[in-house]
């Protein structure tokens, strides 16, 4: 596996001759009112698929939809709809997810995008720091409650992609992390450098082991849905100057790489989420990218260090289970 697409650094993205039609497909974007996550929500609407925008905040929801149409959207473009999204407690995204089940009777996009990035250390009302809760336990259960959609859809021979965005940062977790117990999930990583970032980091290494786990048994189970983790690179989002503004390290070493040139705008990041969901290389050939990780652009890399034991993707799969039944969901 290698390259997906042949293309000089960062290019801007043509939806017009690079996209393929996607009129008539249906697909969920989460965090898809700001950053790479509305850029995404933008590409596939103007490919033609009806994209629902999966946020909790509705005043920023609806800036999102006219900010859409300021931006431009023409004939033959998909409607963009949103859906109430609350990761901060499962019980909501679980509920989010039986609204849009009473709203369609297909799904062939799921993009689990949305994330909070290195915030202090909070406590979640079940039990869970929030870091963990928002950036996994939400969607896991989110998309667990999708999946019979996702398969329905699949088995009418549509190509089905579930993605994961992710970060580069999984290899700041130590090779001894594990998922266990609930205080496995709740390490503060306490008067370490950079110990909420390395809180994110865990939580994303959790997302690429859910994907690597959830194609896995969906395989298993004879689904040809494809699984697929996204890294989009460094991107100049709201989370990442939210970051900047609480460590002087982080900004310094954020602003070096923006002098570098090394951070992307989300519409360049979005080019990869994009074309890891609608690419039909993986279509074609989709035993050589289910449960591949994807950088920037369009790249399939190995997985590093723990992001590729399968046998901690089966105790952060059992172990979500578990926390996710004591929560009642």
């Amino acid at each position: 596996m290698g390259s997906l697409f042949s293309s000089s650094p960062r290019p801007l993205f043509d939806a017009n001759t690079e996209l393929p039609d996607l009129k008539g497909k249906v697909a969920i974007v989460t965090g898809g009112n700001s950053g790479v996550g509305f850029a995404t929500v933008q590409l596939l609407a103007r490919a033609g698929a009806k994209v629902y925008l999966a946020a909790r905040n509705e005043s920023r929801a609806t800036g999102a939809l006219f900010r859409l149409d300021a931006e431009g959207r023409g004939p033959g473009n998909g409607d963009v709809v949103w859906l109430k999204l609350d990761l901060s407690d499962p019980r909501a995204a679980k509920q989010s997810a039986e609204v849009f089940l009473q709203k369609e009777q297909r799904l062939d996009i799921l993009i689990n995008n949305a994330a909070i990035m290195s915030s202090p250390f909070q406590m979640n009302a079940v039990g869970i720091q929030e870091t963990m809760v928002v950036n996994h336990f939400s969607p896991f259960i989110f998309t667990r409650t999708l999946l019979p959609l996702l398969k329905s859809t699949a088995e009418a021979g549509s190509d089905v992609r579930i993605i994961a965005v992710t970060s580069s940062t999984i290899t700041m977790v130590p090779r001894d992390a594990h998922f266990r117990t609930r205080e496995d999930w709740n390490v503060k990583y306490e008067g370490q450098v950079f110990d909420g970032l390395k809180r994110y980091a865990k939580s994303k290494l959790a997302s690429v082991l859910w994907i690597n786990e959830l194609q896995r048994r969906l395989n298993a189970d004879g689904s040809p849905i494809t699984c697929v983790s996204v890294d989009p690179g460094a991107i100049d989002t709201e989370g990442s100057r939210a970051v900047k503004s609480r460590s002087l390290v982080l900004r310094i070493i954020l602003n070096l790489l923006q002098f570098l040139r090394a951070v992307a705008s989300p519409p360049e990041s979005a080019r990869g989420v994009v074309l890891a969901a609608v690419s039909p290389a993986l279509q074609n050939d989709p035993s050589a990218y289910k449960a591949a990780l994807f950088k920037p652009i369009g790249k399939v890399v190995p997985k590093p260090g723990l992001a590729a034991n399968e046998e901690l993707g089966k105790e952060m799969w059992d172990s979500t289970e578990a926390l996710l039944r004591e929560m009642g969901v």
